[in-house]
């Protein structure tokens, strides 16, 4: 079997932060996973180079495109390579050999009558490469992904039908229950595409850094749209249009990629495949982003967190331990020292590589460090048993890129492990001359952590490479098979000491930014912050009921909701509670608004007053009456 695993190609905009690193990170762990279970595995990384933007950035720079792109384009490199990430293709849009793919596949398109020449006119935004429609514009024309300006562009540009793949892409996301994930992401995919498909403009007249069409067009004013360029890198890198040898990995087992850039992957990506008569990935895997001590991270806070640091200060298996545990797959995640702190000395330190040393320290001072399984089904067939269902079932969660809950899983066999210990009392066993007991909790101990140190390889490879080496076995296909999979006992052997895996971390190891100005406001906030009745009210609250509740098309986070307040007309409110309700489950339901807030313009919908929700952690909940009330009863 084979397996294919990708991360987006990385725009060479700025240098890498913790966000590639996450999304990179994930994806080795991956391909190490598909590797050790027994796939041909290939893994492919790289950056994007084309586009205005990039353009602009060198121009300041004072430096050509090509240099600047080759410039930061190494960056990455370098710090994958500094990081052991065992890719195994590195590509460059830039690569001559992927901009042959990329020409072939739009004469394929234009042969297949999927591409057709015409005018548009629309509002550009240099800063995401994409186009937006006036009514989607903020009140101010500023973009609505990232808020900074937009220019208005009217010129000649050739277009993909990408209306004419509407119906099948529903088809296929229908059919294909896990092609996009996490599940709350493909609800949103789905919702954008039944609003309606336009078709897509994929050639730009307005600068020149970027893959020209074929020459037979006859067309050197036009340089393919960045996004079409960038997504054909997948089939690219594996010779598509030309020497096709690797396209037997086609489709991906998993194209992973943040948030941000899912309706790229999800709505034009299979479209252009379609087009090609290509098979479609079999997941497109969104994750979310990462804030630090609860703020969003920016240059102009000095809050960005290098990953580079990072893994120089509590080093590089700490770090990957961190991101793949501390959020679940699709969520956004908090970076904070104390947080990876927590994580290293408690999970890394306290339960896993404290285990080691009890299986060292006790082998060594009762057995001269030798280790036998003879007896372990003898006297433990039940902690055996229990912990072989639990090493049996973890993957499925893997397989899905729950990496938390895999390592979740995989702790609840070394605690069984660390409990046996305290319940069976080796000590004891040999006080009363129960060698051969002793025995075998030490040979269930170090069977357990053998085994749990195969399947955290993808997470912590080169920890799980020197406890392999302690227990005198190898991590492979073979032991995998053997150990895990045939649930088989270790060899007798004579372990060797090694120092501690994951040493007490006392304090922090990096500089910590100042909390911003706004943070530590609302830190410090003393009775000064308090109102009197007076102030409150002027606050008109009332319980209103939602009878319908509806997706804004560019946002994450918000729902336009339509709340019947027993007025002439229902109001529409726009409240950022997306992530945690779905739509279905909000018609009919009773909330608490505030009415006579100044209506505002969010994202070009009219917002008439404000939804009421407690935060829970980072979860929101709706505030509502403890029982039905009358629509548009007073609260007070």
């Amino acid at each position: 079997m084979k397996a294919y695993v990708t991360t987006p190609i990385y725009y060479v905009n700025d240098i890498p932060h913790i966000g590639h690193a996450y999304t990179t990170i994930i994806a080795d762990a991956m391909a190490k996973y598909y590797k050790l279970t027994g796939k041909e595995t290939y893994f492919l990384t790289g950056t994007d180079e084309h586009g205005q933007k990039i353009e602009q950035a060198a121009t300041i720079k004072g430096s050509t495109p090509k240099a600047y792109a080759d410039e930061i384009s190494a960056k990455f490199k370098e710090l994958w390579d500094e990081f052991n990430i065992e890719y195994d293709k590195f590509i460059r849009t830039t690569d001559l050999s992927h901009k042959d793919g990329v020409v072939k596949a739009f004469e394929s398109m234009l042969a297949n009558g999927d591409i057709y020449k015409g005018i548009y006119e629309g509002y550009y935004c240099v800063s995401c490469e994409t186009f937006f429609t006036q009514t989607t514009l903020l009140d101010d024309g500023g973009c609505p992904d990232c808020g900074k300006p937009t220019t208005l562009v009217k010129e000649e540009s050739y277009f993909f039908k990408l209306s004419k793949y509407q119906e099948k892409l529903l088809k296929w996301y229908q059919e294909d229950e896990k092609c996009i994930i996490p599940k709350g992401k493909k609800n949103e995919v789905i919702s954008f595409v039944k609003q309606g498909l336009k078709d897509l403009s994929i050639t730009r007249t307005s600068f020149d850094w970027g893959i020209k069409l074929p020459k037979h067009l006859n067309e050197p004013k036009h340089v393919i749209y960045v996004w079409l360029d960038a997504l054909l890198n997948y089939i690219t890198a594996l010779g598509y249009g030309k020497d096709e040898k690797n396209m037997s990995f086609w489709p991906a087992t998993v194209q992973i990629v943040g948030k941000d850039i899912l309706r790229f992957h999800a709505i034009f990506w299979p479209a252009f495949l379609m087009s090609l008569n290509l098979p479609l990935p079999k997941h497109i895997a969104a994750h979310g982003w990462w804030t630090r001590n609860g703020e969003k991270m920016s240059k102009s806070k000095g809050n960005v967190v290098d990953p580079r640091e990072v893994a120089k200060a509590y080093g590089l298996e700490g770090f990957r331990f961190f991101l793949l545990r501390e959020v679940p797959f699709g969520q956004d995640g908090d970076f904070s020292q104390k947080a990876l702190i927590d994580r290293i000395n408690s999970d890394l330190g306290n339960e896993f590589g404290n285990l080691l040393n009890r299986i060292i320290g006790m082998s060594g001072k009762y057995f001269s460090n030798f280790i036998s399984s003879k007896n372990v089904l003898k006297f433990h067939e039940k902690e055996w048993n229990e912990a072989h269902k639990i090493l049996h079932e973890c993957e499925k969660y893997i397989e899905e890129l729950q990496t938390n809950r895999y390592l979740e899983e995989l702790w609840k066999v070394l605690t069984l492990a660390n409990q046996s210990i305290t319940i069976y009392e080796p000590w004891s066993k040999m006080k009363e001359g129960k060698g051969d007991e002793a025995m075998a909790l030490i040979g269930l101990i170090a069977n357990l952590f053998a085994k749990v140190s195969i399947l955290l390889y993808p997470i912590i490879p080169e920890t799980s490479k020197k406890i392999a080496d302690s227990l005198n076995f190898e991590i492979s296909f073979k032991s995998y098979e053997n150990l895990v999979k045939n649930s088989a006992l270790l060899e007798d052997f004579t372990i060797k000491n090694i120092p501690p895996l994951f040493p007490r971390i006392e304090k922090e190891q990096m500089f910590s930014p100042e909390p911003s100005v706004e943070n530590e406001a609302k830190k410090s906030a003393k009775t000064d912050s308090y109102i009197d009745i007076k102030d409150f009210s002027k606050v008109e609250l009332k319980v209103g009921t939602i009878i319908e509740a509806f997706e804004i098309p560019k946002s994450d986070k918000l729902l336009k909701l339509i709340v019947d307040l027993k007025e002439e007309s229902p109001r529409e409110i726009i409240s950022g509670i997306k992530e945690f309700y779905d739509i279905k489950e909000l018609k009919d339901r009773q909330v608490c608004i505030v009415t006579n807030l100044k209506p505002a313009k969010i994202l070009g919908h009219l917002s008439e007053g404000m939804i009421l929700t407690a935060k829970e952690g980072k979860k929101l909940k709706l505030i509502a009456p403890s029982g039905k009330v009358e629509n548009g009863s007073s609260i007070g």
